[in-house]
């Protein structure tokens, strides 16, 4: 056979056998299209499906708000939201028309209608605190039921998505699979034509096919055990094995995003959960201790770049006081004035360490020149200055990156609402403990604080002694001088009362023109004396109303301690009993309940 024909049929068959290489790859590139196709339409229904999460997220937090601030500017947004949604059935059209199936469909319309149940919720609860009934609003929007179907809806959304995550996980692994069954025969052609091709284009076969082949084999293989990391060789041919190559890629490209949108999935997730838990944990606190603990542990894991420290604001002193720091921040005072934090005087954050050039805050101990990259937020409710949360970055920082802002931000709100609920909970404890007029325990208190004794939950150990207080003649007072400067009589004694005890909580109105006080740690003598100080003082006031001189002020007292004159389940009737014989005896004087056995003889007598 003659060399040219042996050359002619291998350059035939070389021909065909390209031919037939050429197909199969472009059917693997087919089948990474496919691959792309169904993530492009991943993409697509989570676009479609975001609106829905915002929705009931953004709803929920305006109704919220509102009802927690009383803001008209949240109802506002919410009722402009509320026109904007579109209805049931257009939604699920338009997420049918991006792909999701029948299953995927029954649990998004599942999703839609329990956010339908919490929109019409929401509007109850508007409509109940715009009537007045706030604790009808905040139990329909802050009730277990509401969080129950939140998270409900929440989750058929989630359930959704990993329905839909399934499905195109199956999608790609088919497709992936398609793609390599294609390379392997395309493979093997290659082979064959490179073995016919051997003695005539050994160099050029081996330079433009084998080589690029192998190496892409190589990464296929490490993309297939999904390590995208891996460097694609460069190949810059303009056949089949680049379009290969340039599948590859783009493979790669997608699955680098996949890799990165999950993390970011991931850190979202975990960002909002920690902050989650924290906001539960603060709502929860009774005391500003149990809030600092709360802070001090949450913070530092939402944010573990940065150390800082909580400030509360001290009307007394115009200060922000320090109430707790984590991680040894560096730069910021303990305490300082409000003017001296730029954030506070803006009531915005302040960054001095930014994209732009500021001034540091005049609280930071910087040395010439030194800028700190600190961050200052300040903590307002209804206008209010609460505190400030200050964050700096660590010297000893590993190098990560500081929590996004809007996290920073949502977190200083979160603790901002705290605060103000704290507050607002001392404020009503107080209001429901103390008498108004006097500034004094009211009697609810004095049973709470006895009881807590009686329990032993007081320092009920050794000696007690109680004083009762009747100011005299106080009705007949009234009818002449008319109950105004009734009101002053009693505000003036209960400033005496205040100023006669090192524990003023242990000072109460017992009711109208009666008083009690406890002193505890006060034997008979140290209590009648206490007490004779306190009628002399009383004695001693010259009040004046509308420019009349009211006259002279006296009381009685009644005086019982225990264990010399009673059990301390007796000891308030015992007081009783000595101001009812101080009246008796001619007022404007002090009297001892009367010891065990006096009392125990004098009802032997009277019997």
């Amino acid at each position: 056979m003659r060399l040219a024909t042996i050359t002619n049929v291998a350059y035939g068959a070389t021909f065909a056998l390209t031919v037939v290489s050429g197909v199969m790859m472009l059917l693997a590139s087919n089948a990474h299209d496919r691959e792309r196709a169904a993530v492009e339409q991943r993409y697509q229904l989570d676009k479609a499906t975001s609106r829905l999460g915002r929705d009931i997220y953004a709803m929920s937090e305006h109704a919220r708000q509102f009802v927690n601030t009383g803001d008209e500017t949240y109802a506002v947004v919410y009722r402009r939201d509320e026109e904007e949604l579109e209805s049931v059935e257009r939604r699920i059209e338009h997420i049918g028309d991006a792909g999701a199936t029948q299953n995927e469909l029954a649990t998004l319309a599942e999703a839609i209608r329990w956010a339908d149940t919490l929109h019409d919720e929401q509007v109850e609860a508007i409509a109940a605190y715009e009537q007045g009934d706030e604790a009808r609003a905040r139990q329909i929007l802050f009730g277990p039921e509401y969080e129950r179907e939140l998270n409900r809806a929440e989750m058929l959304v989630q359930r959704f998505q990993d329905q839909l995550d399934g499905r195109i996980e199956r999608v790609v692994n088919e497709a992936a699979a398609i793609a390599a069954m294609w390379k392997l025969l395309a493979e093997i052609v290659l082979v064959v034509t490179g073995l016919l091709f051997l003695c005539v284009l050994y160099f050029i076969f081996k330079r433009r096919v084998l080589h690029p082949v192998v190496r892409l084999s190589d990464v296929v293989s490490r993309l297939a055990a999904e390590d995208y990391a891996t460097e694609l060789p460069e190949v810059n041919q303009i056949d089949e094995i680049g379009d290969m190559a340039q599948a590859i890629r783009v493979f790669r490209e997608n699955g680098l995003a996949r890799q990165r949108l999950q993390a970011e999935r991931d850190a979202d997730s975990a960002l909002r959960e920690l902050l989650s838990r924290m906001t539960q944990r603060m709502q929860s606190c009774d005391t500003l201790e149990d809030f600092e603990n709360v802070v001090r542990r949450f913070v530092p894991e939402i944010d573990p770049e940065r150390a800082g420290r909580l400030y509360l604001f001290d009307e007394h002193r115009n200060a922000m006081v320090e109430a707790c720091t984590w991680q040894k921040p560096v730069h910021s005072q303990a305490e300082f004035a409000p003017s001296s934090c730029w954030a506070l005087r803006r009531g915005m954050p302040h960054r001095p360490q930014s994209d732009g050039i500021d001034v540091p805050c005049q609280h930071l101990a910087l040395a010439d020149g030194e800028i700190s990259d600190s961050l200052c937020l300040p903590l307002m409710a209804q206008n209010e200055t609460l505190g400030l949360l200050y964050l700096e970055v660590r010297d000893d920082s590993a190098g990560g990156s500081p929590t996004p802002a809007n996290y920073i931000e949502m977190l200083a709100e979160n603790i901002s609402l705290a605060l103000a609920n704290l507050k607002l909970r001392d404020a009503l404890r107080k209001m429901a403990m103390h008498d108004t007029l006097t500034g004094l325990s009211n009697r609810r208190n004095f049973e709470h604080v006895m009881e807590k004794l009686r329990t032993g939950e007081g320092d009920a150990a050794g000696r007690m002694s109680c004083l009762m207080l009747d100011v005299d003649h106080f009705k007949s007072f009234n009818d002449r001088f008319g109950h105004e400067a009734g009101d002053l009589v009693l505000s003036e004694v209960g400033k005496v009362l205040q100023k006669a005890t090192r524990e003023p909580e242990f000072a109460f109105r017992y009711g109208g023109e009666e008083f009690v006080m406890l002193l505890p740690d006060f034997d008979s003598e140290q209590a009648a004396a206490r007490a004779e100080d306190i009628r002399s003082r009383i004695a001693a006031l010259n009040l004046r109303h509308d420019g009349e001189r009211l006259g002279r002020i006296t009381i009685s007292i009644g005086v019982a301690s225990v264990p010399e004159h009673c059990d301390l389940s007796q000891m308030v009737q015992a007081a009783d009993a000595a101001l009812y014989r101080a009246k008796e005896g001619g007022r404007d004087r002090v009297e001892l309940a009367q010891r065990r056995r006096e009392a125990v003889a004098g009802s032997l007598q009277t019997g």
